[in-house]
C-alpha cells in the first residue's frame, strides 16, 4: 500500500496566565473565532473550539507533519498577540505556560464534542483544575 493514512485527533486544553477570567462572552466569541482560523493557518483543521472564562478546548484534528509543541507554541503566540496588539481588548493578556494535549479516537469524537460544547454548565458544577485533573486521571496521564 502505497501513501498515507492517519486520523490524528486531539483534545487540546491550555488556560489564560494565572487563570485570570479574560474570555469573557465578548470576547470569548472573538478569541475562539480567531483561534479557529489561526489554526487553519497553521494547516490544522478546527473541529470544534470552546471554553470558559479562563481557558480554551479545542478539539483539531492535525498532519504527521506537525509537531504539536510547535504547533501549540505557534497558536498561543499568535492568539496572545493579536490580542495584546491589534485588538486592544485585553492588556497584557498571555496564556498559562504548558497545556494538555489529548488523543481522541473515532469513537470518542462525539462525546468530545458534547464536552468542549457544555463548558458553560461543565464549570457551574467544578472549577477549571478540578475538570482538568479528572481528564488526567480519565487519560490515566500521571
Amino acid at each position: 500500500m502505497s501513501g498515507t493514512h492517519h486520523q490524528l485527533l486531539y483534545h487540546l486544553v491550555f488556560s489564560t496566565k494565572n487563570r485570570k477570567p479574560y474570555l469573557q462572552p465578548q470576547t470569548r466569541k472573538e478569541m475562539f473565532e480567531y483561534l479557529g482560523g489561526t489554526i487553519k493557518g497553521l494547516d490544522g483543521i478546527p473541529l470544534i473550539v470552546g471554553g470558559w472564562v479562563d481557558q480554551v478546548h479545542l478539539l483539531v484534528k492535525l498532519k504527521t507533519t506537525h509537531c504539536l509543541s510547535d504547533f501549540m507554541r505557534n497558536l498561543k503566540a499568535c492568539t496572545s498577540k493579536k490580542f495584546n496588539e491589534e485588538s486592544g481588548m485585553l492588556q497584557k493578556f498571555g496564556w498559562q505556560d504548558g497545556y494538555g494535549a489529548f488523543t481522541v479516537g473515532r469513537s470518542q469524537l462525539g462525546h468530545v464534542t458534547r464536552f468542549i460544547e457544555k463548558q458553560e454548565q461543565h464549570h457551574s458544577k467544578e472549577t477549571f483544575e478540578q475538570e482538568y485533573v479528572r481528564l488526567l486521571e480519565l487519560c490515566e496521564i500521571p
